[in-house]
């Protein structure tokens, strides 16, 4: 998902009041890039939240070519937020993303507030997207993904787009969604992270629950939270990408999540 004039990261203070709440980092998932936050990062500094928005490497406002995107370089972007803030941070990932921020928070565990996992992996270590996805029986997004070994990409099915990601969501935005979906470098996809219990292990955990997912289906994330037990629970009932079709409950869900 594009936008014009975005950054690799954007970051809003709104005085006074940011400084009394945490501030947010929202990562975004595969196929997409920092822009699908917008409606939600408007609702999080409205109500007082220093708000970071990162387009991870790869993307149109942060371009690198596949063979060069790593899942280490994304970790690393995460984890230079973290360090330019300077406070410990809520820091939140939308789907493949949970493996992205659960990396970070191995590298840099005493600087994340909590992990706020959005219809996402989360993983055990040397779990990868690929490796998790293919546990997940009830998703239906497999057959409409297409590997370009040669370019080094996964590309989703154009015509399977709108409703495998907004499957919950009106007509005017199925009819936008399949141009915005992005080509996804593969390498960050099959790389296994490596995560520990003495550091990814104790950092403050919420997971994000979608009850329409078709992408990363609702039996599979109950699952993962199953065997990595997380301290809250919040459950919306919408498809893969909740930032567009429930942004103010996913808004609340974020804003809430230290509590």
């Amino acid at each position: 998902m594009t936008a014009e004039n975005q950054t690799s990261f954007s970051s809003t203070n709104k005085s006074g009041v940011a400084a009394e709440k945490p501030p947010v980092i929202l990562v975004h998932g595969a196929f997409a890039s920092g822009f699908v936050w917008g409606h939600v990062a408007a609702k999080l500094q409205g109500a007082g939240h220093e708000v970071v928005t990162i387009d991870l490497p790869g993307r149109p406002a942060n371009p690198m070519t596949p063979d060069k995107v790593s899942l280490d370089l994304y970790r690393d972007m995460v984890v230079t937020a973290l360090d330019n803030i300077k406070r410990p941070a809520i820091v939140v990932g939308h789907s493949f993303a949970g493996i992205v921020i659960a990396a970070a928070a191995e590298k840099s565990p005493d600087k994340i507030k909590t992990l706020v996992f959005v219809a996402a992996y989360l993983p055990h270590d040397g779990d990868s997207l690929l490796s998790l996805a293919q546990q997940d029986h009830d998703a239906k997004i497999g057959p409409h993904l297409q590997i370009d070994k040669e370019k080094g990409i996964a590309v989703v099915e154009y015509t399977a787009r709108a409703e495998l990601f907004a499957n919950d969501g009106p007509e005017p935005l199925k009819a936008k969604l399949p141009s915005l979906i992005l080509d996804e470098p593969v390498t960050p996809l099959v790389t296994p992270v490596n995560v520990t219990d003495a550091r990814f292990g104790r950092v403050d955990r919420v997971y994000v629950h979608t009850t329409m997912d078709q992408v990363i289906s609702p039996a599979f994330q109950a699952k993962m939270v199953d065997r990595t037990p997380v301290r809250k629970s919040v459950t919306l009932a919408t498809g893969h990408l909740p930032f567009l079709t429930d942004a103010e409950g996913l808004a609340q869900a974020i804003g809430s999540a230290t509590e």
